[in-house]
């Protein structure tokens, strides 16, 4: 029986996990996902950052851009629990393309090839 994402709650969904009988489902969902523009991604790129809970459902709510860690995090966390409309509003585009060597290695083996297919340019910063 293939795994399907489910409903959580109003905007959210649980995806399949990694290891689901279908993979491609599970990349599939990150892909719609994507903005069609990096240009899009007009997120704060100073300040504090508070997400709501469908995408802080695992504690931290708030982040301080100043703060590398805390900036690393925020962007790990959109990356894998943002939807559509997420990814414009709490990502930057110039602070994504500036993290993006790093962070590449801390997002899971789906998003980040989902990514950097969309947006080879993320993939040309690593090389």
């Amino acid at each position: 029986m293939a795994s399907h994402p489910q409903h959580t709650g109003p905007g959210t969904r649980k995806l399949p996990s990694a290891d689901a009988e279908d993979p491609a489902l599970y990349r599939e969902e990150f892909r719609r996902r994507l903005p069609e523009s990096l240009d899009n991604l007009r997120g704060p790129n100073h300040g504090v950052v508070e997400l709501p809970l469908h995408l802080a459902w695992s504690g931290m709510t708030s982040y301080d851009l100043s703060n590398p860690r805390r900036r690393m995090g925020l962007y790990r966390t959109i990356l894998h629990e943002g939807l559509h409309d997420d990814l414009p509003r709490c990502l930057n585009q110039d602070l994504l393309l500036q993290l993006g060597p790093v962070l590449r290695t801390l997002v899971g083996r789906t998003v980040r090839p989902v990514w950097e297919d969309a947006f080879p340019e993320l993939a040309s910063r690593t090389r």
